[in-house]
């Protein structure tokens, strides 16, 4: 399987190559040249199949002959190496929990895979590696646990100042060792443009061997489509219908994960994009005028994202054909209100706690359901409440305790370098601090 550049269509390159570059000329994110199709047979009998063969099938096709198949099994059995249950809300809605991985974040798949991938292409590489890496809260937490005393490769990672949880942040900045952490007084937007900004720097790149760790790699992107696979896994168990699957969206590299799966055979009935304050897509599908807007700090803050990156991967999909895609696809945008309600009203009818972003999509899949009564979905709870105690606290009374696995991380100082989002700054600390 091959990958090329969305913006420069003749720079085409091999997954290998992709995972490593991380992005395209001018900026351009890489995409796969064909869509592999799940057999019909494998969907309707997913039950048969144990979840690492589930997510050997999902992404062999992606990787083809560049990682030996014994070599890729392993890599997609460590990488879901925890949980990934199916839970019922109630009669219409079933919640998908992404936070049982070692940083308690939905991130956690993608960062294992990729790390893994990384570590089995750069084995014979001399030259050490740098992964940089922009994030509104989980990424960069999953990233440094994926990638932690990983020889041969450092990362730095950049995070918007005071726009973290207290949990996000110590994930961030608590590892040390390899892992170095830069507090960006700005949004996650600035962020993600100042690591745009490095691998198009040729500077940069002539000093360092450069590549990221955001979806915008298609390593992190692609292996979020294996717990869709493992969603449907176990809504057949009990359901007959197709589901509606809500996402909590930011960059929309999930969605557009789940989007993939589906263009290869997934039985979805219908996605929604569920935002928060940072419309951008909700608008979009309303106008189909796709306007970037300024960051709107909110409660879900690894939403807040003011000019979503794979979004064009989607219309790539669709073959930006607007009228199938919004056929597809809603979006709704939930505020900070509204989401602290449905957290309090979840809380008190369920006994079950949603944190600020698996609120965001129960608000928009409920408010779907409602216009459409003889449906069933699914949303995707992608953090653990812990990482969000103010608001989860705030809307139910009920205060989270700190998991085993994180009181020994949380007693850890943090260490980080605090820039201006100017890549003056990045720069200089990329080329002349010792990473």
């Amino acid at each position: 399987m091959n990958y090329y550049n969305l913006k420069d269509t003749e720079e085409v390159i091999s997954f290998k190559k992709a995972s490593i570059k991380g992005q395209g000329k001018e900026k351009g994110l890489f995409f796969p040249e064909s869509v592999p199709q799940f057999k019909d047979d494998f969907i309707k009998n997913l039950n048969q199949f144990s979840d690492e063969e589930i997510a050997f099938q999902c992404m062999k096709d992606f990787v083809s002959d560049e990682i030996p198949e014994e070599e890729l099994r392993k890599i997609v059995t460590e990488t879901i190496q925890f949980d990934i249950p199916l839970k019922k809300i109630n009669d219409q809605i079933f919640v998908l929990e992404l936070f049982h991985g070692p940083t308690l974040a939905f991130k956690d798949v993608g960062a294992r895979f990729m790390s893994r991938c990384l570590s089995y292409f750069l084995k014979d590489e001399n030259k050490k590696v740098t992964v940089l890496v922009a994030t509104s809260g989980d990424t960069g937490g999953a990233v440094a646990d994926g990638f932690h005393n990983i020889p041969g490769i450092n990362v730095v990672i950049l995070y918007p100042k005071n726009r973290v949880s207290p949990v996000q942040e110590k994930q961030l900045t608590a590892l040390g060792g390899n892992i170095s952490a830069l507090e960006v007084d700005g949004s996650f937007d600035d962020c993600q443009n100042l690591v745009k900004q490095a691998f198009s720097d040729k500077e940069v790149n002539a000093g360092l061997f450069l590549t990221s760790a955001n979806s915008i790699n298609v390593a992190r992107w692609l292996p979020q489509q294996i717990y869709y696979l493992l969603a449907l896994k176990q809504w057949q168990k009990t359901e007959k219908e197709n589901p509606v699957i809500c996402v909590p969206s930011g960059n929309f590299g999930n969605i557009c994960a789940g989007i993939l799966a589906y263009f290869r055979g997934l039985p979805v009935d219908h996605f929604i994009a569920a935002c928060n304050a940072n419309d951008v897509i909700p608008r979009y599908l309303k106008t189909q005028v796709l306007e970037p807007r300024k960051t709107v700090p909110t409660l879900s803050n690894a939403m807040d994202v003011g000019n979503p990156s794979n979004f064009v991967r989607i219309l790539e999909l669709f073959h930006d054909n607007f009228k199938d895609l919004k056929n597809k696809i809603s979006g709704y945008s939930v505020n900070d209100k509204e989401t602290l309600r449905t957290i309090t009203n979840v809380y008190q009818k369920y006994q079950y706690i949603l944190e600020p972003h698996g609120a965001v999509a129960y608000y928009a899949l409920e408010n779907y359901l409602k216009e459409n009564p003889d449906k069933k979905g699914i949303i995707l709870e992608t953090a653990h409440p812990v990482k969000f105690p103010e608001a989860v606290e705030k809307a139910t009374g009920y205060s989270v305790e700190i998991p085993e696995t994180l009181q020994g991380l949380m007693k850890k100082d943090k260490k980080t370098t605090e820039i201006n989002p100017d890549f003056e700054e990045l720069k200089r600390f990329l080329l002349h601090q010792n990473l």
